[in-house]
């Protein structure tokens, strides 16, 4: 940075004798700034628009003014004495030429940031793990708790900075804190009410529901214009009550019509009296239908015809006999596994047990023309029905097996996978009435049971399976 400084001349010529040299500088008046540098308020110069050379800063100074006074010339005349003074004006002005970069700065005056009264610089040299040192545990564990941030992979509930260091003041005894809990609660007086309760009186604001209006009439006031045409209008016009209503049972529109109305369109037969539009609609009288029969099938009767492997002996139902022993089961299980002609056996409800059921599986194993096993509702185990399930697979007959509502309603994770595995392996079965809790077997269980039916499929209708 050059600096430059210029004097102004000490002999300035004031021509007119007014005490104001012409040919000195106007000054201004000396800036007031609160006791900063007179040096920083004013900047003159040209400035560099193109931004192509360096900016020139002109810094003037403040001016120094020095008043001087010559030796009085005295003049005497005949009737008065004139006494002339002069006065010199000194106006000495100092300023700086700084040349600066090309580009613009800008400057903001910012207030420094403190802490504590402090500036932030003068804490760069502090020692944090002094002043640490000097702490206390407790006043490390206060500052710990305030600054540490909670750790966002504990539960909420887990995250409480409470501790208690105080000392049990005795072992704790159950009951007896109950029973404090209890005699507090008793002893606490409760809160006087504002106003006391009196029978039929309302007390405070009593809420009234808005008033809603009523959509359906709303919706009955509000007509659409539908044009069907002149000639629907007009046999829609002339139409009778009847043709109406077996026009709305042609056309689906039952929500029109109860059901009798809609049979009576459907058979015929005219509109009983009263079931018109405007009539009033009477709920009809159920049908009455007689009690099913119990199964009289004789036990005895059928175990013979199973063993002397009768053809006529074809579909076998048990279904709801009750009482019957496991020596009778036995020896039905007995028989099964030498005929050759029974397709369908139904056990449905007749209190087969695990024993029974191990004994049924294993005249599974060696019948190969049964199609159809029904064993619902009974006393089976998981365990056993995954003996049933296996026995399946021996000779791979069984196109239908219908095991739910056991003594166990869940079978378990392991179970269900068991059977799952078993069934995947099964080429033959087609139906399963087995109930699966778990996704994975259902969904695994239907897709083989799928792939069964469409192999049967295309081999009837003679396509080639991929």
């Amino acid at each position: 940075m050059d600096v430059i400084d210029a004097v102004v001349p000490d002999k300035l010529s004031d021509g007119d004798g007014d005490g104001i040299c012409e040919d000195a500088p106007i000054v201004d008046e000396p800036y007031n700034d609160g006791g900063k540098d007179a040096s920083t308020r004013d900047v003159g110069g040209d400035v560099d628009d193109d931004g192509d050379g360096p900016t020139v800063e002109v810094i003037y100074d403040e001016p120094t003014v020095e008043v001087t006074y010559d030796d009085p010339i005295i003049e005497e005349t005949d009737d008065d004495i004139t006494m002339t003074t002069r006065r010199r004006k000194t106006i000495r002005t100092k300023y700086r030429i700084q040349e600066t970069s090309a580009s613009t700065k800008k400057t903001t005056m910012t207030t420094a940031a403190k802490l504590y009264g402090k500036d932030l610089s003068e804490y760069d040299d502090v020692d944090v793990d002094e002043l640490l040192s000097q702490l206390t545990p407790e006043e490390i564990n206060i500052l710990a708790k305030e600054v540490d941030p909670d750790d966002s992979f504990m539960p909420p509930s887990q995250r409480c900075s409470y501790e208690c260091d105080k000392d049990p003041t005795g072992p704790l005894n159950r009951k007896k804190l109950i029973e404090h809990i209890n005699k507090q609660a008793m002893e606490t007086p409760d809160i006087p009410e504002l106003k006391p309760y009196v029978p039929g009186v309302v007390r405070g604001k009593k809420w009234v529901p808005p008033v809603r209006e009523n959509l359906k009439e709303k919706e009955a006031e509000e007509q659409i214009a539908i044009d069907l045409g002149d000639e629907y209008e007009q046999a829609l016009t002339n139409a009778s009550e009847d043709e109406i209503i077996d026009l709305a049972a042609i056309l689906g529109f039952h929500s029109m019509m109860n059901q009798d109305q809609y049979h009576a369109s459907l058979l015929n037969s005219g509109q009983p009296v009263g079931l018109g539009w405007d009539g009033v609609t009477k709920a009809s009288q159920p049908k009455v239908f007689p009690i099913d029969p119990p199964n009289d099938t004789d036990v005895d009767e059928t175990i013979k015809r199973a063993r002397e492997d009768d053809r006529t002996l074809v579909d076998l139902n048990w279904n709801n006999i009750k009482n019957i022993s496991d020596e009778k089961f036995f020896q039905l299980f007995e028989a099964l596994e030498n005929n050759t002609h029974l397709e369908t056996l139904s056990l449905t409800n007749t209190g087969l047990t695990d024993k029974t059921a191990q004994r049924l599986a294993e005249a599974i194993e060696k019948n190969s023309t049964l199609r159809v096993l029904n064993v619902e509702t009974n006393f089976i185990s998981p365990s056993v029905i995954v003996k049933l399930v296996k026995a399946l697979l021996k000779t791979k007959a069984i196109e239908e097996f219908r095991c739910s509502n056991q003594r166990s309603q869940v079978l378990g994770n392991k179970i269900e996978m068991e059977i799952t595995q078993l069934v995947e392996q099964n080429p033959t079965l087609l139906r399963l009435g087995l109930h699966l809790e778990f996704n994975d077997a259902r969904h695994r269980v239907a897709a083989h049971l799928q792939r069964n039916i469409d192999r049967i499929r295309q081999s009837r209708l003679g396509v080639a399976t991929s």
